[in-house]
């Protein structure tokens, strides 16, 4: 398998799973209608842990447009790879929105509230404030990315161990339940461009009933703040470190 696919279908289950669990929770008549703020970021820290299992040893698992800028400021993943990893992550994003679409493909018709059909493919604010909600995705997204680099730091990893392939990948599901328990509150944390861009682009162009308008207005800013946290995650951990 090529790294572009394995970023395709890494993010693809990243998607599946992460917006599966807002949907389960948020839309009426599911087994976990209101499961609560718990169960979504339980749901998104196990997502990204099966799907770094699944494609690490491949393409090094990014699954995020902002870690793959991230790393690529610092030095530690080429520049001329950096397109086709954004656009397989893209790519693979939307894939899983509408694997989600599918899943509970009975559940918007029977949904009234268009907030809530929103929320299950795209991140929003609980209280609208651009400054606000820029810095909660910039702090959120430099955590995520000052934690992935320490988690592989050369001094953490154990000789023969198998450490990088084995226990790494759920440290890293670990870390985005933490910042979703911690610092999901003000955006619902996308802290991942494509994870809400490609899913938000499917809500606008699939076929859900009642589904009102896509928040076009606020849908910059889970892209640019994550950029700009990883980027500043990454510096902190390279001048630190």
């Amino acid at each position: 398998m090529s790294p572009f696919l394995a970023e395709v279908i890494g993010t693809m289950v990243l998607i599946t799973l992460g917006n599966g669990v807002v949907a389960n929770v948020v839309l009426p008549k599911t087994k976990g209608h209101g499961g609560g703020w718990i169960v979504v970021t339980l749901g998104w820290g196990l997502a990204v842990t099966l799907a770094v299992y699944l494609v690490n040893a491949i393409s090094g698992a990014h699954l995020n447009p902002a870690v793959t800028i991230a790393l690529a400021v610092i030095g530690k993943f080429s520049w001329a790879l950096v397109p086709s990893y954004l656009l397989a992550q893209m790519i693979g994003a939307f894939l899983g929105a509408v694997l989600v679409w599918l899943a509970y493909l009975p559940h918007w018709a029977a949904t009234s509230d268009q907030g809530g059909k929103l929320a299950v493919f795209a991140t929003g604010p609980a209280i609208r404030h651009t400054a606000g909600n820029l810095l909660t995705e910039i702090i959120g997204t430099a955590v995520l990315v000052l934690g992935v680099l320490a988690v592989m730091r050369p001094e953490n990893l154990i000789p023969n161990s198998g450490f990088d392939k084995g226990l790494a990948p759920a440290l890293v599901g670990v870390i985005v339940a933490s910042i979703g328990l911690s610092l999901g509150g003000p955006t619902g944390y996308a802290i991942n461009p494509a994870r809400d861009l490609g899913p938000r682009i499917a809500h606008a162009v699939l076929p859900i009933p009642g589904k009102g308008g896509s928040d076009w207005g606020y849908a910059w800013i889970p892209v640019v703040g994550p950029i700009l946290g990883g980027i500043l995650g990454a510096l902190f951990f390279k001048a630190c470190w």
